[in-house]
């Protein structure tokens, strides 16, 4: 009886090593990673990327399943998160083959999806299988991590959270919803825990509002100039009032020409950045422009993408940085609000729900943000907004305030625009932290 409890036990740790074993393939740089496409429709075909967690000075018995999983969901809509948020944010390598010493890979399993189909490495076989609205993208983002985890089912039981940036603050909460009701009634096998709406696009039309008031509080501005932003501004409102999100698109594009316009060509992913008069209005041919680099830096990564990386993963389809078709074909999607899924997040599922914003950024505006968290009914909000505001620091070093109570948190981050992994990486990963830890 003794044997066959022995033989019980070994045959267990083999089952168990062959389920949990990293089994990796050497990618673009150091660690282990992995990468596939997934026809999440029929014709629509999405690409994924993994990098394992990868710490510095690992042990050499280190599990990388021991590590919670982040799913990194871009803006745009139509940017790429293979190439954008891992290159430019927090991926271990920035496009001269540097390493990223503050990378989310030394403390997290991070999974890119290139999001909706045709951004970045993802493709449709014809205009048909475009995602047209924020339901289906979530719907595409869930049928991708299903098949991810079921190609790397350790995964299926890690902790794991979703962080979707800018654009993709709004189609991650989305997902968060249809997955957690997805894992709820077992379709899918997953540990989903919480989300981090990161410089979140959820109530466009308050952020549109906020413009004038910040860019005058803050001298980029004067009283004459904030007055023809508020103008334009109000268009996006009337267009909100009667439904008309295609209108209300437009008028937020208009109102940013003006403020290109009244300031001088403020750069508008974090305002404090130095940019030449001569710039030039911005194209706005997706939801938002691109952070304030030169053109040649822009072109780099293109070149980049497509020689190194693409040669690096063994990948034949040709990676587009902003896809101009994928935002087209969302136009009358992009201003639709979605506030009631932060809303239903909070009120119907026990997932932790994390809100931060840039205290420089012009383009999703803290003064914005903090009114529609502010105005949001749910059960708890009343206790929320009763709630100490506290600073948090890291290393001695303020970095911002946050408040607290329940599963839901908001931060007021520091010295920090639009891409606030870029500008402040501490306070980051401070969040980050907060949200996987509990603490």
């Amino acid at each position: 009886m003794m044997w066959m409890w022995i033989t019980i036990f070994f045959a267990s740790l083999i089952i168990y090593a062959q389920v949990n074993k990293v089994e990796g393939k050497k990618g673009f740089g150091v660690g282990e990673q992995d990468w596939s496409y997934v026809e999440v429709r029929p014709g629509a075909h999405m690409f994924w990327w993994l990098y394992y967690a990868n710490p510095p000075n690992k042990p050499a018995r280190f599990d990388a399943f021991s590590k919670p999983l982040v799913i990194w969901v871009h803006g745009g809509p139509g940017s790429s998160a293979a190439g954008y948020g891992n290159f430019e944010e927090i991926g271990p390598y920035d496009i001269f083959g540097q390493y990223r010493n503050e990378t989310l890979v030394n403390d997290y399993n991070v999974l890119f999806i290139d999001n909706p189909v045709g951004s970045g490495f993802s493709y449709v076989d014809n205009e048909s299988a475009y995602a047209t609205n924020n339901r289906q993208i979530a719907n595409d983002l869930l049928e991708c991590i299903k098949k991810f985890l079921d190609a790397i089912p350790a995964f299926k039981n890690v902790p794991t959270y979703i962080f979707g940036e800018s654009y993709g603050a709004k189609m991650g909460v989305k997902l968060a919803s249809v997955w957690y009701k997805a894992q709820k009634c077992r379709s899918v096998q997953s540990n989903l825990k919480g989300i981090v709406l990161g410089s979140p696009w959820i109530s466009p039309v308050d952020t549109v509002l906020s413009w004038p008031q910040f860019l005058l509080n803050t001298g980029i501005v004067d009283t004459a100039g904030a007055r023809r932003i508020k103008t334009a501004a109000k268009k996006a409102e009337r267009a909100v009032d009667e439904e008309d999100w295609k209108a209300a698109t437009d008028a937020e594009v208009e109102t940013l020409d003006t403020i290109s316009l009244v300031s001088d060509n403020i750069t508008q992913f974090n305002i404090l950045i130095e940019r030449s008069s001569h710039d030039g209005i911005q194209n706005h041919t997706t939801l938002f422009p691109k952070p304030p680099k030169p053109a040649e830096h822009w072109s780099q990564l293109v070149t980049f993408m497509n020689t190194d990386v693409k040669q690096a993963l063994g990948l034949t389809r040709t990676w587009i940085m902003d896809s101009e078709k994928v935002a087209e074909i969302l136009w009358s999607d992009i201003f639709k609000p979605a506030v009631n899924k932060v809303e239903e997040l909070l009120n119907d599922t026990d997932l932790k729900v994390s809100v931060y914003s840039g205290q420089l950024d012009l383009i999703c505006a803290l003064p914005g943000t903090v009114k529609w968290v502010e105005n949001m009914e749910w059960k708890h909000d009343e206790a929320w907004k009763n709630s100490p505001r506290v600073a948090f620091a890291v290393n001695d070093v303020l970095e911002g305030y946050v408040k607290a109570y329940k599963n839901f948190r908001m931060y007021w981050v520091f010295r920090a625009g639009h891409l606030v992994a870029n500008d402040n990486p501490y306070a980051m990963t401070a969040i980050l932290q907060d949200l996987t830890s509990g603490r």
